[in-house]
């Protein structure tokens, strides 16, 4: 089996960048998000950060949990489930350090997805609302929680509480319900038994400003270029986000990963 990943980001419609994302192979090799940057190996670890808390701070403390999950992570011991959680304590610790040398930054936190991907399958753990996408014989299905209030408004309308079209445009879908911010998360995601991974399964890992498409669209954008490697796939998915035109387009950050056979 043979991962093959790519990964790429945009501002939006913003004048700063709060997402931060990076590749850590089995060979040790961090690889940072960003256009152009794609490989295989057999084994990876990928962290995804979407910052909060203004521009610097939220800037900061993505930056500070990824690099600080991957370091964890290669240094971890014990079976991968109590790795992933050592990696995702140790990102919260940092930004609890950094935040008490800097009390200016105070409230500063971010989201988190941590996803370890080898020959076991895929294993997981996330706090907030970037979502990790798995795309398997034409059906997508988001494999970690959302700690907005998104699900929670749309079970209001699942109710017949308010109107679908309510739920949508609720101004609070977006307020996270679960964060890093160096106390203990409210909400923490896991995934404690590998999910094994399939030949030609696609998996994308993003921040929340790719929920501009719908699951349904990123399926189709997928699905349409069959045979185009991971970086063809995640470039068009930003092209996608940035061919909807939002106003207010928040950053976008995706890393996509493709099971292959060699």
């Amino acid at each position: 089996m043979a991962l093959h990943y790519a990964g790429c980001a945009s501002q939006g419609a913003r004048s700063y960048q709060e997402d931060r994302a990076a590749i850590l192979t089995g060979a040790g090799e961090e690889v940072p998000v960003s256009q152009g940057r794609a490989g295989s190996a057999p084994e990876l670890t990928v962290a995804l950060a979407d910052g909060m808390g203004g521009h610097a701070g939220g800037a900061v403390a993505s930056e500070i949990a990824c690099r600080a999950y991957l370091k964890a992570t290669a240094a971890a011991s014990g079976d991968l489930p109590a790795r992933l959680d050592a990696a995702l304590a140790e990102a919260n610790a940092a930004i609890a350090e950094h935040v008490a040398s800097h009390p200016q930054l105070n409230g500063m936190g971010c989201t988190l997805v941590g996803a370890a991907f080898g020959a076991f399958g895929i294993a997981w753990v996330s706090v907030g609302d970037s979502p990790l996408y798995l795309v398997r014989a034409g059906k997508i299905e988001q494999l970690n929680e959302d700690h907005s209030l998104a699900p929670e408004i749309d079970k209001l309308a699942a109710a017949g509480k308010i109107s679908l079209a309510e739920a949508r445009a609720d101004p609070r879908r977006h307020f996270l319900r679960s964060a890093l911010t160096g106390s203990a998360p409210e909400l923490i995601d896991r995934r404690q038994r590998p999910l094994p991974l399939e030949p030609n399964d696609i998996i994308v890992v993003a921040s929340d400003g790719i929920g501009t498409l719908t699951p349904e669209e990123i399926l189709a954008t997928v699905a349409a270029q069959p045979s185009a490697g991971a970086e063809a796939m995640a470039m068009a998915l930003l092209a996608a986000v940035d061919a909807k035109g939002e106003a207010y387009q928040d950053n976008t950050t995706i890393v996509v990963v493709s099971v292959g056979t060699s």
